[in-house]
Order: structure tokens, then C-alpha cells, then sequence
């Protein structure tokens, strides 16, 4: 006897279950707004040099009553070619004479100018202040944005090889926990950050933390449920995370301050820690890890939960480890990362499953990270590119069931490629059509992630994992 059989006489999908997967689920809704904040808290107002005009001088205030602003404003700062004012450079002296040119400026060639020394005037008609605003990130400091989220996907990283370890040797409970207490904390520092370096460490350390409650919520998931539901509990988990997306629209939509909006995407984390101590340890690992007599008390209190105490009550560490010997006999305390390619089985496996992981990460959010450049507005690309997850993974799911993984994973990528690939050959003028595609890539790729990542649980043992 296994522990899928053990778990299947205290219920296996009972009403423990139903709460306890709804209560590790609803912190997952608020997971997307940390991934893709910076869509928002990131978002590059338009701008121009600061200059005479934006001074206390009354002289240039009182000019701006009698002359229209945007020509007043054409003296001091040069139109690029697409009629729009520059946004690093300036003219080194007032030049007066273009006030009677219509707003268009000749000859601009033979005319002075010099960087943005004073800084720059941001309009705040969309966005009251984000981080751009806060630090100047513009012109030649316009990197430090992608830097920014390149810091914060190297905290993802990090989190998943910290805690996927700490989770094995300390438990999921503990380290889910102190997940939840991680991000509610680094997440609300992150808003009250002094310069642009201490955002970076806060916003990596919200990265850790992603990670972690990511691949502990899913673990404890499976490891309280059977094989039969594992496909059917990972698509409406990765539903979860797409609902995440309209929810952080719509909050972004109502908050546009960068700073309030860190905050109240971070503060729910403070609530999901205060209950995640009533979870349930996995009982699996606690057999695995020596904890009999502990995993059979949470075992009888899952049984009784179900309204199966007698068969809970049978249920003796004694039992335990002889039905589970197998298991724990199989079972090693730590595994060099060498492991994932052994045997030639294991490299074809693990190099497959690499190269999945990298296409569909790289092309996902390299799509949902940076909204702003599809010219249309933010919110409502945000919007589209959350729903577009929901018939993709559902189609995902049917597609996983009928015609197996590996056709589905393949079919996924292959399409979202070709629909990417096709943005060459649109002319950039044709917004809706750029979009359109790009909205149907980044629904192969979410129903890809989901094949992924089930596929990757159910092809390594659980020790490799």
C-alpha cells in the first residue's frame, strides 16, 4: 500500500480538501500583481526637459496668459520627427523666433541644444507618480527600468532553489508561512524604498518570496490530493493567477500613485500569514522526514474532517512506515543538481523540459512586462492579456487529457512562436493587428506554462523535485 491509498481511506478529496485548496488558492490571486506591478508602478509618463517655464519667474508665467502653451513651449525644447517634443534634450537658449512658425520647427540642425540638466516635468494626467518619476529613470538612465525587473526575475530565481530546499528539509508549512510574512513585509518596505538601489533589494526579495509561496502552494496541493485531480487542480490553479491579472487592472485602474499601489497589493500577504497557520503539514513529507506519530495526528484530523474518523482511528505510526517503507526507503535527504542527468533517460528528460521552461518563461514575460509599448492603453491591454489565459489553459486541460502531454506542450509552443513571429511583418502602424497577435501568443504560452509545469511534477520522482 502506498500513500495515494492511505489518503484515498481519510478522503481524498473531501471537504478538507475543498477548504484547504480554496485557502492556499487565494493568495495566488494577489501573486500576478507583484509579477506585473511595474507594468504600472513602472509605467514612463510623457516628458520634457524642465526648464524657464516650469521656474517661479513670473516673467515666463505671465507670457504663458497670452501665448498658447504648446507654443510657448516649442521656444524651449526641440519636435523630433514625429512632431513630438523631445524628451533628453533642449534648446541652450530661448528661441523666440519659432513663435512665428506655427509649431513647427526648420532647420533644426543650425540650432543649439544641450541635456536635461534641471531634470524633467513629467505629465501626470495618467499616472500621479511612479517610479520613473520618483528617480529620473529616463534618457540615459531609461535601463534602470528593465534592470529593475531583471532584479526582481533574479530573486524569482533565487527563491525557487532557497526555499524549494527549505521547504524539503524544514517542511512546506513553515516555509509557506514565513512566505506569506517575507512578501507582506519586503513587499510594503518596497514603497517606502529612499532611492532606486533600495527598491531594487526589496523588490528582489518580493521575488524570493513569489517563488516560494508559487512552488509550496502547488506542492502542498498535490501532496494532500490524488493523481487523478493533479491536472484538473493545476489548470484552476493557474486560473488563479490569471484572475490575478484583471484584479491588478482594475486596482491599478482606481490607485495611481506607485507608492499606495505597492501597499495595497502587498498588505493582503499580512491576512494570508495570520491564516496559513491553521494549514495542514503534508503528512507525505512528514513520513519521508521520520515524523510518523506527527503525520498520523494530521492524518486522523483530515479523516474526522471528512467525516471518516473510524477509518482515521486505524491508522498507527506502526502502519505508516511499514505501507510507506518502499517510499522511505527510496527516499534520500539530498540529491546534487548532476542527478538531473545521469542516466541518458534523465538527460533526455531534463534538457527537453529545460528548453520548454526557457522557450515559454522568456517569450511570457517578455510580453506581460512591458505593456506600455503596444500604444494602446495600459488597463485595457492588461485586461486582454489576463483574459485571454482562460480559454487557453482550459484548452490546455482538454488537450493534456485527450491527446497527452507532449502533443500539447509542442502544439502550444509552435503556435505562440508563429504568432509572435508574425509582429515582424506587421507594419507598426497597425496597432490592433500587432496586439491581436501578440495577445494570441501570450495565450499559447500561458496554456504551455501549465502543461510545463504539470508535466515536469509527474515526470521526476518526488525526491528530484
Amino acid at each position: 500500500m502506498s500513500f495515494a491509498d492511505l489518503l484515498e481511506k481519510v478522503g481524498s478529496m473531501g471537504r478538507f480538501q475543498f477548504v484547504h485548496i480554496i485557502m492556499l488558492s487565494i493568495p495566488v490571486f494577489m501573486l500576478a500583481s507583484h509579477n506585473l506591478i511595474q507594468n504600472f508602478s513602472g509605467a514612463v509618463p510623457r516628458h520634457h526637459c524642465r526648464t524657464l517655464l516650469d521656474s517661479n519667474g513670473s516673467y515666463y508665467h505671465n507670457l504663458s496668459e497670452t501665448i498658447n502653451s504648446q507654443d510657448l513651449l516649442n521656444v524651449f525644447i526641440p519636435i523630433d520627427r514625429k512632431q513630438n517634443q523631445e524628451k533628453c534634450v533642449r534648446f541652450s537658449s530661448p528661441q523666440w523666433n519659432l513663435l512665428n512658425l506655427s509649431g513647427t520647427q526648420h532647420n533644426m540642425t543650425r540650432l543649439e541644444t544641450e541635456p536635461c540638466r534641471d531634470g524633467w516635468i513629467y505629465d501626470k494626467t495618467e499616472f500621479s507618480s511612479t517610479i520613473i518619476s520618483e528617480w529620473d529613470l529616463v534618457c540615459s538612465s531609461k535601463s534602470l527600468k528593465q534592470m529593475a525587473q531583471s532584479v526582481y526575475m533574479g530573486g524569482v530565481l533565487g527563491g525557487g532553489i532557497i526555499f524549494g530546499s527549505l521547504s524539503d528539509r524544514f517542511g512546506r508549512k513553515s516555509i509557506l508561512i514565513w512566505s506569506y510574512l517575507h512578501l507582506a513585509v519586503s513587499g510594503t518596505l518596497t514603497a517606502f524604498s529612499p532611492n532606486f538601489i533600495a527598491y531594487c533589494i526589496f523588490r528582489f526579495l518580493c521575488g524570493m518570496a513569489v517563488s516560494g509561496i508559487i512552488l509550496i502552494t502547488l506542492s502542498l496541493i498535490m501532496e494532500w490530493t490524488p493523481t487523478r485531480t493533479r491536472a484538473l487542480l493545476g489548470t484552476l490553479n493557474g486560473h488563479c493567477y490569471t484572475s490575478g491579472q484583471l484584479i491588478l487592472a482594475g486596482v491599478a485602474y482606481g490607485i495611481r500613485n506607485w507608492q499606495l499601489l505597492q501597499i495595497v497589493v502587498s498588505a493582503p500577504f499580512f491576512v494570508f500569514f495570520l491564516y496559513s497557520w491553521w494549514f495542514t503539514e503534508s503528512a507525505r513529507w512528514l513520513v519521508l522526514n521520520n515524523k510518523s506519530e506527527v503525520a498520523v495526528k494530521h492524518l486522523k484530523r483530515v479523516a474526522a474532517f471528512n467525516g471518516k474518523k473510524e477509518e482515521g482511528d486505524k491508522i498507527t505510526p506502526e502502519l505508516l512506515k511499514s505501507e510507506m517503507q518502499r517510499e522511505i526507503l527510496s527516499a534520500k535527504p539530498a540529491l546534487p543538481i548532476i542527478s538531473l542527468f545521469r542516466t541518458p533517460t534523465m538527460r533526455r528528460i531534463s534538457c527537453c523540459l529545460s528548453c520548454a521552461w526557457f522557450s515559454a518563461s522568456f517569450a511570457y514575460y517578455g510580453l506581460a512586462m512591458d505593456l506600455q509599448n503596444f500604444g494602446v492603453s495600459i488597463f485595457l491591454i492588461q485586461v486582454i492579456f489576463g483574459a485571454i489565459d482562460f480559454p487557453a489553459k482550459f484548452s490546455s486541460f482538454l488537450f493534456m487529457t485527450y491527446i497527452g502531454r507532449r502533443a500539447t506542450i509542442a502544439g502550444f509552443l509552435i503556435f505562440s512562436g508563429l504568432m509572435i513571429l508574425s509582429n515582424i511583418f506587421v507594419p507598426q502602424d497597425m496597432t490592433v493587428l500587432r496586439t491581436a497577435f501578440a495577445v494570441l501568443g501570450k495565450g499559447g504560452l500561458a496554456g504551455a506554462f501549465v502543461c510545463v509545469y504539470l508535466f515536469t511534477s509527474e515526470l521526476y520522482p518526488t525526491v528530484v523535485r
